[in-house]
């Protein structure tokens, strides 16, 4: 029996009471019914400086970036959770994926990844998770088909941190079901 995928899931938003944050938690309950392996990564407790080039030749990379490149090469695939400043991608989770590609190897090329996203907003910040797939594709991930986001996601949330509607949670578990069937075949 082949052991079960193994996945690194963080969101981009450092808020405590993150939309985003919180549709992860849903995603990665989903993960684990698709037979998953989770291990989820807070970027508050992995700060990262601001990318900088001379920064970097002149002191290496940081600590907690080398800690988030070793968890990304320990795992099959990843989930992202992209929230959306200003239609864009958030500066934490660019700066978070640019301190990663610095590595001596690629630590993304051949990984499975899936984005999610949630806003306030009546979009879901479905602009910031196309933008997010495409710099994964960019850096070598297979990102599986499909989206999963949660448009006014401030009343997406029951008390329990359930998701209100259900074919939004349908549409993570189908999502997550996939990113666990891509991890699986890209293992064999």
């Amino acid at each position: 029996m082949a052991a079960p995928p193994k996945i690194l899931a963080f969101a981009g938003s450092a808020r405590r009471e993150s939309l985003n944050r919180k549709f992860l938690a849903v995603a990665v309950e989903a993960l684990k019914g698709a037979g998953c392996e989770v291990t989820v990564a807070d970027l508050n407790e992995l700060s990262l400086p601001l990318y900088h080039g001379d920064l970097e030749e002149a002191q290496g990379l940081p600590a907690n970036a080398v800690k988030l490149i070793e968890l990304i090469g320990a795992h099959q695939g990843l989930l992202v959770a992209s929230p959306e400043y200003n239609s864009m991608i958030t500066p934490l989770l660019k700066n978070t994926i640019d301190w990663c590609s610095r590595a001596d190897s690629n630590p993304f090329e051949g990984k499975a990844a899936a984005v999610i996203s949630a806003s306030p907003g009546p979009l879901g910040a479905v602009r910031s998770l196309q933008m997010a797939q495409q710099l994964l594709l960019k850096l070598g991930c297979h990102v599986v088909p499909g989206q999963s986001f949660l448009s006014n996601a401030a009343r997406g949330f029951g008390a329990d941190g359930r998701l209100v509607e259900y074919r939004v949670q349908k549409a993570v578990e189908a999502l997550m079901a996939k990113l666990a069937q891509v991890c699986a075949r890209l293992s064999q």
